[in-house]
């Protein structure tokens, strides 16, 4: 090849190659050898024995040694560097698929500031003097997150986002108690796109969800809410913008609507990475909200936690924030317990303490015109790959026809569904052979054959291009070889998980040891 030739020319197809790595890597339990050791415990020394003083009693002591594997370092970190070789992620690949999760860079020099002895070595049951430092970073969070939001009060306890949400919804029934109209306020009105936890937290706190569903421009309806609300009216829980990426403009007429049935406003800010510095809850006139530390504010989402979810609310509903409570008194931080109306712990103890510090350190870096940067970009990135993704044949964006979407969209593939036979889901599995992630959407399908993307500000355009690029790749395959995607992925060590084994809880077990049981009792073992 002539060294001024093209090499990018000789890919074949023209997109990134990728094959993730194919190990056959057992389970780490049939690594374990017995007697193998990673590090050797030295004895309890003499004078530290004795200063412990009597030893346990003999009811509390082991009859028999934990069933833990027996491995040396090395063994330990081939198979986790091998796991690691087998997986996508942020990290790794262009990760702008995951619509509604907001999956963005995280600072590595975050990690850091979270591994830190300091940090590392907190234990959540110190004295709150020793604590003194995290406790001031919880207290400076706290007021970035009333700044953002334009509340009063915050709660930092909740351990994502749905916890979060539960939490508000805990607190609205809490203030309806107090007001002596709990049993008739026994409604909660939603909306079909707002995120599926909304429904589900107002369901267990045990209210009936009113859903409505979007007008002909995939906006909420809004004579259909002002039709729900009624003396029985609770609450409206809503997102905004909704996961189509649509912005309701008129979110405030909805919440007049409500406010003036006596029923409060909560909003979910799931997807407010387009709009910190640009849109708040309280001048829509919204009584409590609650954000994503893990989405909004660059920490990681480590597969459903740690997370955090900042719970905050106006001054009328601070006394039913969940407990306890960050207070500064004579130059002091303290956790003090809630009052009376506190709904109580939703949690153990305060909240994860490295995750609020990584967001933190985020917040601090990025500054108040950086955060309104962050939303501007990430706006500006959702459009143009709107732009460029809608010239695929057989791509569709359901919904507010010639408007612009806010940090995320929810497309349809059923154009090319019904040309090619090919579905959403099949080219999933395919965009994953190209190594980038892609997902659907929340069930039930209410925009048919769906592709949920948010690129968030993490990417450039560079980024999008190459996202833009397997797409238009894979359509193009579904038109030419439809057999290909419907095949795949082929580059992955996992091809196709069988359905309907997911429904036999007889083929699968969740634990080694439920395994172990199974197979004896199949006379396997």
């Amino acid at each position: 090849m002539n060294s001024m030739e093209n090499i990018a020319s000789h890919r074949t197809p023209p997109v990134r190659r990728f094959h993730q790595a194919r190990w056959d890597e057992p389970v780490i339990f049939e690594l374990s050898q017995p007697g193998e050791r990673g590090i050797l415990v030295p004895e309890v020394e003499p004078a530290i024995a004795q200063a412990a003083g009597q030893p346990l009693p003999a009811c509390m002591l082991r009859q028999q040694p934990p069933a833990l594997p027996e491995m040396s370092q090395n063994r330990v970190l081939r198979h986790y560097l091998r796991l690691s070789q087998e997986t996508l992620g942020a990290d790794l690949n262009v990760d702008v698929g995951q619509g509604t999760c907001t999956m963005k860079y995280n600072p590595k020099i975050n990690d850091q500031l979270a591994r830190q002895p300091g940090m590392s070595e907190l234990h959540p049951r110190q004295p709150d003097s020793t604590v003194q430092g995290m406790l001031e970073v919880m207290d400076k969070l706290e007021g970035v997150m009333r700044e953002v939001s334009g509340m009063d009060a915050v709660s930092l306890q909740a351990r994502g986002g749905s916890q979060a949400i539960f939490a508000n919804m805990s607190m609205v029934r809490a203030w309806h108690e107090s007001r002596g109209e709990a049993d008739q306020r026994d409604e909660v009105i939603t909306t079909i796109f707002s995120h599926p936890s909304d429904a589900a937290c107002a369901k267990l706190v045990g209210y009936k969800v009113i859903t409505i569903y979007p007008d002909v421009d995939g906006y909420p309806d809004l004579a259909a809410l002002k039709a729900a609300v009624s003396p029985r009216t609770a609450a409206l829980v809503i997102t905004n913008p909704e996961d189509t990426g649509i912005f309701n403009s008129r979110i405030r007429e909805f919440v007049d609507a409500v406010h003036a049935a006596g029923g409060l406003c909560v909003y979910d800010q799931a997807n407010a990475n387009g709009l910190l510095g640009i849109a708040r809850a309280r001048e829509a006139g919204f009584d409590l909200c609650h954000f994503n530390l893990h989405k909004t504010f660059a920490t990681p989402h480590a597969c459903g936690g740690p997370a955090v979810g900042a719970v905050c609310c106006t001054a009328e509903l601070a006394p039913f924030l969940p407990s306890p409570l960050l207070r500064q008194e004579d130059g002091r931080y303290r956790l003090v317990k809630g009052g009376a109306q506190s709904i109580g712990k939703i949690s153990s103890f305060a909240g994860t303490a490295s995750i609020m510090l990584r967001a933190y350190a985020w917040i601090m870096n990025l500054g108040g015109e950086g955060l309104r940067t962050v939303s501007e970009i990430a706006v500006l990135n959702n459009n143009y790959m709107m732009h460029e993704l809608l010239k695929i044949d057989g791509m569709a964006a359901p919904y507010a026809a010639g408007k612009r979407r806010i940090e995320q969209v929810r497309y349809s593939w059923s154009g090319l569904t019904e040309a090619t036979g090919v579905t959403s889901e099949e080219i999933g599995l395919r965009a994953a052979d190209f190594g980038v992630h892609y997902w659907t959407s929340h069930h039930p399908y209410v925009v048919p054959e769906p592709a949920t993307i948010e690129p968030t500000e993490s990417y450039s355009r560079a980024d999008l291009d190459e996202f833009i690029g397997v797409m238009r790749h894979i359509a193009g395959e579904a038109r030419s070889n439809p057999e290909v995607v419907k095949g795949a992925p082929h580059n992955c060590p996992v091809h196709r998980v069988q359905g309907e084994m997911l429904d036999d809880p007889e083929r699968w077990a969740i634990t080694w040891r439920a395994y172990q049981r199974k197979l004896g009792e199949r006379g396997l073992a």
